[in-house]
């Protein structure tokens, strides 16, 4: 599973601009090629920061909707659950273009712009990222014992209370994983993202996207070497405080 990361870093210090084993050497030009381009600068800055409102929607709406499914039995709770969770199984050029056509019919009956503003964006992304924090929370809460909230409101406790105090930091490590993936999942996507962009609003992976239609060079690479390094340190630092292992 490393093989590939580590082979896309080696290539990203490669020598020539035309890719052939063995290089002829070795080189951090196309570093500075990729942070002179200007696309993929406002590409990462506009990645990085939808990635992060996309996340915290996400998780936060994800959160309550894993409560209600675990917490309160309703007639029909499974076909949410297969709802909320469906993103999951339906391939991401799928859901993208099922996501286009919906916006298109609804600007046609509102009268107003959604495709190519970045509240549409947000809104598709953040339907990516609320399946993971349902299915994380929800095999959390799983495993959690009730008897510790039911202690806590024999010693007289409500249930804001109890839940604020005892359950929500019982579900911190299943809701912080969420984030972390959610995260992921939005900073990287590209199918979704495609059709739905609108001028100056470029996400990185469709500036990489666009850089490979003319040039084959390692740019691409030093590009995906940068994305590797800033998603390892932020599981890294997750893992520091939350062990994600006990979650995933």
């Amino acid at each position: 599973m490393l093989c590939p990361l580590v082979f896309v870093i080696w290539l990203s210090f490669f020598k020539d601009s035309i890719l052939y084993f063995p290089p002829s050497g070795y080189t951090l030009s196309w570093y500075k090629n990729a942070w002179d381009n200007q696309s993929f600068v406002n590409g990462f800055m506009f990645s990085l920061q939808l990635a992060i409102v996309s996340a915290l929607i996400g998780v936060s709406m994800g959160v309550v909707a894993a409560l209600g499914l675990i917490r309160y039995r309703f007639r029909g709770a499974k076909y949410v659950n297969t709802l909320l969770l469906s993103p999951l199984l339906m391939p991401g050029i799928v859901a993208g273009i099922a996501i286009y056509l919906f916006y298109l019919r609804t600007e046609n009956f509102l009268d107003r712009d959604i495709v190519g503003t970045l509240g549409g964006l947000v809104l598709a992304h953040i339907c990516l990222t609320i399946p993971w924090t349902v299915r994380l929370v929800s095999a959390s809460m799983h495993g959690l014992d009730p008897s510790i909230e039911e202690a806590a409101r024999n010693l007289g406790a409500n249930g804001r209370v109890a839940f604020w105090r005892i359950t929500l930091p019982m579900l911190r490590p299943a809701i912080v994983a969420a984030a972390l993936f959610s995260f992921i999942v939005s900073f990287e996507n590209l199918e979704v993202s495609l059709s739905l962009v609108g001028p100056g609003s470029t996400t990185l992976p469709i500036a990489i996207m666009q850089y490979l239609e003319f040039n084959l060079d390692p740019t691409i690479a030093a590009v995906s070497s940068v994305q590797i390094l800033l998603l390892g340190i932020i599981m890294l630092v997750t893992d520091r405080f939350v062990k994600l292992s006990q979650v995933v």
